[in-house]
């Protein structure tokens, strides 16, 4: 009997072990500029990447001391527990190694070390198997500096997609529906119910993705999803933008420069967008590209800039918080993206450091409940130009993790009724 309790202790440790939900965790704000993107895809943010494709991160250590880095690489499900695989089992050679490719800033003002790391490489070779995966970041004392998501998938499966307006009369101007069919002709889905699991993405952001939607009926080998507000997402409106790859001088984007240690930026007040007419401003969908006008390597001399941000908005926002949302930093939310109340200037105001670039960004509301609005500020509108990616994940019966066995993408540019 004691050996019978023991023993079911240890088999519910094991599956509690197994059923924790990992989360990226956030660089501290000497941690800048991370970028991880694969070959085809150089979208900076959670990249879904194609079996055997290179993978490439990169990011700055604004202290700029030549610290020590390592990375390690992990297998997840599709809720992101931990797989039962063994890393041999996902992972050909080895990791926790120390990241060799770094290089100091040269001639900025604010001093940097830039570290890139590529796999594979002659320690780390190709991922073995698709799925979730997390690449981790550990300092010399073995404390995880930060983390980040990113999936691996084999075009087994054939994913057709298409975006559509709401069928709710009250959201037909506002939302866009993502439509989508999975068809394996050579590859048998059995019980699709319940082993067939799906991911939605708009714009390459994880935080909003939406998932655990079913196939509403199937035609032969084809699951079929058609439905209206399950698979909804809010139009928005489509990123301002600002470009300093020149530190002087003045743009279309910036107001007015200044020098106090390091160059800062002020933008142009921006205005609530939310209830305006919709107006086409060709973007990057929330993306960002580090460059610099002057140098030669924008990697080492890109300047880091404090950009200023003024917004008029004279909604009551019932204890809410406005803040700044791109890829910048995977659309995460902190107290360097908020911004407060000036009661002397009458706008909301912020500051954050920026690496010399190209980036897009939108104002959005953090509802007092945590629910994120990003139309408070905005508008929504269907539209928008905003690109969608369903990846399609299946568990063959008995199998010890989700595979993920396609990969279907479209643009609401060519949406319909």
């Amino acid at each position: 009997m004691k050996f019978f309790l023991i023993f079911s202790l240890f088999l519910s440790i094991n599956s509690c072990m197994y059923a924790q939900i990992e989360h990226e965790i956030l660089p501290p704000n000497y941690i800048r500029s991370i970028q991880l993107s694969g070959s085809s895809s150089p979208e900076s943010g959670n990249p879904i990447l194609q079996l055997g494709e290179v993978i490439n991160l990169s990011f700055d250590d604004i202290i700029g001391d030549e610290a020590d880095y390592y990375y390690t690489i992990q297998h997840y499900n599709y809720d992101w527990s931990l797989s039962q695989l063994t890393k041999a089992e996902y992972l050909e050679g080895f990791d926790d190694i120390r990241i060799f490719n770094y290089q100091n800033s040269l001639n900025t003002l604010q001093p940097f070390s830039h570290y890139e790391l590529q796999i594979p490489n002659s320690d780390t070779g190709n991922l073995k198997v698709t799925g979730n995966y997390m690449i981790k970041i550990f300092n010399a004392e073995r404390e995880l500096v930060f983390s980040r998501k990113f999936v691996v998938y084999q075009p087994i499966a054939q994913v057709g997609v298409a975006i559509k307006r709401s069928r709710e009369l009250n959201f037909i101007d506002q939302k866009q529906i993502v439509n989508f069919s999975i068809n394996s002709p050579d590859f048998l889905l059995k019980n699709p119910e319940q082993n067939v699991k799906v991911l939605i993405l708009q714009n390459q952001n994880f935080k909003t993705a939406l998932k655990g939607v079913r196939p509403q009926y199937t035609m032969g080998n084809e699951l079929i999803y058609r439905y209206d507000q399950q698979t909804a997402f809010w139009g928005g409106n489509e990123y301002i933008q600002f470009d300093n790859k020149e530190l002087r001088a003045t743009t279309a984007d910036i107001d007015f420069v200044e020098v106090n240690e390091l160059y800062h930026h002020h933008l142009f007040q921006d205005f609530t967008r939310a209830g305006e007419p919709y107006t086409f401003n060709p973007d990057i969908n929330g993306g960002f590209v580090v460059r610099n006008l002057r140098g030669q390597n924008s990697d080492l001399e890109a300047e880091y800039v404090w950009v200023h941000f003024q917004l008029k908005n004279y909604d009551p926002l019932d204890g809410g918080e406005i803040h700044l949302y791109g890829k910048f930093n995977n659309f995460e939310l902190d107290e360097t993206t908020k911004l407060t109340f000036n009661e002397e200037s009458g706008f909301y105001e912020g500051v954050r450091l920026f690496k010399q670039g190209f980036y897009n960004y939108k104002y959005v509301l953090l509802e007092p409940n945590g629910i994120l609005n990003e139309g408070f500020i905005s508008g929504n509108h269907d539209e928008t130009e905003n690109e969608y990616q369903v990846v399609v994940y299946y568990r063959m019966p008995g199998a010890r993790y989700d595979r993920v066995i396609g990969l279907g993408t479209a643009n609401s540019v060519n949406i319909s009724n």
